[in-house]
């Protein structure tokens, strides 16, 4: 199996490189990127033999229909996802290759989803949100799925602390899915509510315990109900551990500051700069996720609650990685463009083993309602 990583160089790229390389069936990993010297270092240093390094612009459409020809499955870990999910997925199309990505912009998604009739023609694989969430939030939410009789909520939270977002593309991404308004799934139907909104205090696991979140721009809401009949509500909250972060994004957001790709830079730039400044509970430093499914089990109300925490590079990278292999390996039987929670997509129980065997535990909880 050879399999590139675009943005192979970068914090989840790298981390996804190093699990894949531990895979025996993966014979190749091409570390794409526009970072050389980064991606040698990494070749050098964790690629077991395996890794080589292709240097790659990502703006360039025929740069990356070249340097994707030739492998079973590219793995997309290039960011922001509302400027580049779909024109690599165009270049993956034209290249004739599968793609598995950890896109997490919702409007990146929307952007890509008319593309599904070209690539079940083509019968490639354009699987995307497939990281930490969504990704997954989204196998978990199947997996409740499939325990009962009828669903009709999905609600999904997520946290992480400042002291992971160090990356400029994480702040751009934490900043965008604060704007304006973003997607939700209420009442059967597709609506629009303010980011930043609906504020609730949710409970995960040790050491994260209680978390201010709000509503924000993620794709959950606008995938689930494809590929979940009868659903009825699906709702995506998130926030960072520490709140007077959240209420900085949330008045740069209400001010408006952010509306424009050029003021969300400038803003993501000025707080990398700053974050180091900001005070950091060490012993909260963790990013997880929860995600409770509802409804109707052998005539009863019943809800499923699932709940991961880890280090939120091992979070979205290793669900790419094993979500790349099992594409490689021939395990999804879908073609076309869908995210991992789409019926023929990724077993959950398969998944939720290959995630097990690295050390990530689900935590599981069932309770009358």
């Amino acid at each position: 199996m050879k399999v590139m990583v675009l943005g192979g160089a970068g914090d989840m790229g790298a981390a996804a490189v190093r699990d894949l390389v531990n895979i025996p069936e993966v014979k190749l990993v091409t570390i794409a990127d526009i970072n050389v010297k980064v991606a040698k270092n990494l070749a050098a240093t964790a690629g077991k033999d395996k890794a080589r390094v292709q240097m790659v612009d990502a703006t360039s459409r025929d740069a990356l229909v070249g340097a994707m020809r030739g492998h079973d499955v590219v793995a997309g870990a290039l960011g922001p996802f509302f400027r580049f999910e779909r024109p690599i997925v165009e270049a993956a199309l034209e290249a004739g290759v599968n793609y598995v990505s950890i896109c997490d912009d919702h409007d990146a998604i929307a952007s890509i989803l008319p593309l599904d009739d070209e690539a079940q023609e083509s019968g490639q694989i354009i699987m995307s949100g497939m990281g930490w969430t969504p990704g997954l939030s989204n196998i978990l939410a199947r997996k409740g799925f499939n325990e009962m009789d009828r669903t009709e909520k999905v609600h999904i939270y997520w946290t992480g602390s400042t002291g992971d977002a160090v990356g400029l593309t994480v702040l751009l991404h934490l900043i965008h899915v604060f704007s304006g308004k973003v997607p939700s799934f209420q009442g059967g139907r597709q609506v629009e509510v303010v980011a930043g909104s609906g504020h609730q205090k949710i409970e995960f696991p040790h050491p994260l315990s209680e978390i201010n979140v709000f509503e924000l721009g993620h794709p959950e809401p606008i995938t689930m109900p494809l590929y979940f009949e009868g659903i009825q509500d699906v709702r995506l909250k998130g926030g960072l551990v520490e709140n007077h972060f959240n209420r900085i994004i949330r008045f740069l957001s209400r001010v408006g500051v952010t509306k424009t790709q050029r003021g969300n830079r400038i803003v993501g730039e000025l707080l990398k700069t700053l974050l180091p400044l900001f005070p950091i509970n060490r012993k909260r430093s963790f990013s997880g996720v929860r995600v409770d499914v509802e409804g109707e089990k052998a005539g009863e109300k019943i809800r499923y609650s699932y709940a991961a925490i880890d280090n939120p590079r091992r979070l979205t990278s290793i669900p790419l990685s094993i979500g790349t292999f099992m594409v490689g390996r021939g395990d999804i039987k879908r073609r076309g463009v869908f995210s991992p929670e789409a019926e023929g997509a990724i077993d959950p129980e398969v998944f939720l083993g290959e995630l097990n065997k690295r050390g990530i535990i689900i935590e599981e909880k069932k309770e009358k309602i």
